[in-house]
């Protein structure tokens, strides 16, 4: 019996230790990416050029956020450009606010969105319509919950031209308003910065491909060329899958930093917290289910697991060498964890430092809706967003791969 103990200690210290070297490297990258990735506002400006921008912003019940929207982007110091605001089938007064906006501001153009065709998702056709009737040259697609700084569009259209890229996209800080979003966010994230960092997507020799959706701004004909929103209109994540096209199609792209300058929300309660989380996991699910599945259990080891098996390794000590070991490295594994979470919390979030502290408990929100989303990704309505229910099948999803 105790030689089946042991076996059983070295297996799961075997487990714990391989935990503890992926966090070593996430922890690695996470540094590597905090001090190498370049800022939205620090490069030699050679442009003396101000070609029209034409903004594109999707609004689907945006009521509480798209006044503050559009305040910030009509504050803009950048003279030629206009704001293209889409109503996308609203159902409180975002329609309103959009009239009310176009009617005080020149710039402001109101589009109300045609029905949504079959096999879209809303955002995607809403920017479609948007595009439409964009007369810029250059296209900056935003949010409705972000805020932009008074020289946002001025430095994008100068990083652009500048460094004579055909696509940018800009890192925002994230706004959170609940406890759950606090402690689930810098866990998440971690694999944001890591997996899809500025360093691996500026880098050319990397597949590596992302948009962050709350501001990309690129040419237009090279979004014409990738075959605009329409080449991705069931993708749930469109920002990310319309980045690999872009990437993929040998267009000069890049990532920066300016969560100084652009402010977005990621998730607004625990509703759409819920909902995001099951977003991350359907489009690898929908690649491949063996895939998903193994991410899933591998997101479970990497988040969870170390914290329970070292409180049943100090409330239940068994006096043997192997249960010694599998205490130290899943104290190890756990510590590891909690690093990697302040770092997250603190640096590149800019979140309070007791959130970290939650770290047991944010993951296991994380893997909880990364498996829920599993279970329903093939359902009639395998996931609901801004008020509307998808269902996915059928749907190859290309913006999130392992």
């Amino acid at each position: 019996m105790e030689i089946i103990f042991d076996f059983f200690n070295y297996i799961l210290t075997a487990i714990l230790i391989g935990i503890s070297g992926a966090w070593i490297f996430l922890i690695k990258s996470m540094i590597e990416s905090s001090k190498l990735s370049p800022y939205l506002d620090k490069f030699e400006n050679i442009s003396k050029a101000t070609p029209k921008v034409s903004v594109i912003l999707p609004a689907r019940n945006e009521e509480k956020f798209l006044g503050n929207c559009l305040e910030s982007l009509l504050d803009q110091d950048y003279e030629n450009y206009e704001i293209i605001v889409i109503d996308d089938s609203s159902e409180d007064s975002t329609g309103k606010i959009i009239s009310d906006f176009a009617k005080k501001n020149s710039k402001v153009i109101h589009v109300p969105a045609r029905a949504k065709p079959e096999g879209w998702m809303g955002k995607n056709w809403a920017c479609m319509e948007g595009y439409r009737r964009a007369s810029g040259d250059i296209l900056l697609f935003t949010d409705a919950d972000t805020q932009h700084s008074r020289n946002v569009i001025s430095l994008a259209v100068a990083h652009l031209i500048s460094l004579h890229l055909d696509a940018l996209s800009v890192i925002p800080k994230m706004l959170t308003f609940d406890f759950w979003t606090n402690i689930s966010l810098p866990m998440i994230s971690t694999f944001l910065h890591t997996r899809f960092s500025a360093l691996n997507v500026n880098n050319p020799s990397k597949k590596t491909a992302y948009f962050f959706g709350s501001f990309f701004i690129m040419k237009k004909n090279t979004y014409e060329d990738v075959g605009m929103h329409e080449g991705v209109k069931h993708e749930i994540i469109e920002d990310g899958a319309l980045g690999r096209k872009v990437k993929e199609a040998g267009y000069k792209i890049r990532m920066v930093r300016g969560e100084h300058l652009i402010n977005a929300v990621w998730a607004r309660d625990k509703t759409t917290l819920w909902n995001a989380l099951k977003r991350l996991m359907i489009p690898l699910y929908l690649q491949s289910e063996k895939i998903a599945i193994g991410s899933c259990f591998a997101t479970l080891f990497l988040l969870f697991v170390p914290f329970p098996i070292f409180a049943t390794s100090i409330f239940l000590p068994v006096e043997t060498i192997s249960a010694k070991i599998l205490c130290i490295s899943a104290a190890l594994a756990s510590f590891l964890i909690y690093v990697g979470a302040i770092i997250e919390t603190k640096i590149m979030l800019r979140l309070r430092l007791i959130y970290a502290l939650f770290a047991p408990l944010g993951g296991l929100i994380v893997i909880s809706g990364f498996f829920t989303g599993l279970f329903q990704a093939k359902k009639a309505s395998s996931i609901s967003w801004r008020g509307r229910s998808y269902s996915m099948k059928d749907h190859i999803q290309n913006s999130i791969r392992v």
